[in-house]
């Protein structure tokens, strides 16, 4: 069940703007217990002022190897992407496949086993990156101490689950002022689900740090990474000396 969580790695949002533009940056990714370099995320989003339009994802392993790739389209609804993720090595897929005004479709492929699912839309559900929109819309609410609770679907096990947010303090990350946020589960799936802990700038509302599952997988394992990710404007120094392009 870690993979409920993982699916709600989020990006960064960009401030206000008078016109589309394109935001690229990096994030940076080591072994939340043993703090080993594990892969690094390449982002490209196309944002209206703080709406998040559509993107891409690309995730590299430290020798520079794309291992897999996530195209995310949230025009028809800001808080449930049209989006694909593709791990190569695995031929793990999952997505949303469409988003109309009363239900999304979710699939899933998996041991050359594709499955599908029509999710009905409840009002304010989100489902993947959307959540990351969800919090940018809630932002003051959370930053003045309420609970954000919603609906969010997870392509990854074809089902809907109930999660909260909230403030857990504040801080600074890189000299900027920040607030600590923690999402788990609104139900007792919380005693099965590892928390995410999330490190948002207060300025921009960027994500500045993320700690929790990730949605890239252990080759010796198969199971999903537990994760600290970092989007830090300069590689942390121990980043690999040949890091992908922002392209």
């Amino acid at each position: 069940m870690k993979t409920v969580a993982a699916l709600l790695l989020l990006a960064v949002v960009a401030t206000a703007a008078a016109a589309p533009v394109d935001h690229r940056f990096r994030g940076y990714a080591y072994d939340l217990k043993t703090d080993k370099y594990l892969y690094t995320e390449v982002h490209r989003q196309k944002l209206d002022g703080t709406r998040w339009i559509d993107g891409t994802i690309n995730y590299f392993d430290p020798a520079g190897n794309k291992i897999a790739a996530k195209t995310l389209d949230l025009t028809k609804d800001p808080l449930i992407p049209v989006f694909k993720l593709e791990i190569f090595k695995e031929h793990y897929v999952e997505a949303i496949t469409d988003v109309e005004a009363d239900r999304y479709t979710m699939l899933k492929t998996s041991d050359g086993k594709t499955q599908t699912k029509v999710i009905t839309k409840t009002p304010g559900m989100g489902a993947d990156s959307g959540f990351h929109s969800a919090i940018v819309a809630s932002f003051d609410k959370l930053q003045a101490g309420e609970t954000m609770k919603f609906q969010f679907g997870v392509a990854g096990q074809l089902d809907t689950y109930s999660f909260r947010c909230r403030k857990v303090g504040d801080t600074s990350f890189e000299g900027k002022p920040a607030i600590k946020l923690l999402v788990e589960p609104d139900s007792l799936l919380r005693l099965f689900v590892d928390r995410l802990d999330l490190t948002y700038e207060v300025k921009t509302r960027y994500l500045l740090e993320y700690r929790g599952v990730s949605n890239m997988h252990d080759p010796a394992t198969g199971k999903a990474y537990n994760v600290r990710i970092v989007y830090t404007d300069t590689p942390p120094k121990d980043a690999p000396a040949n890091l992908p392009p922002l392209e």
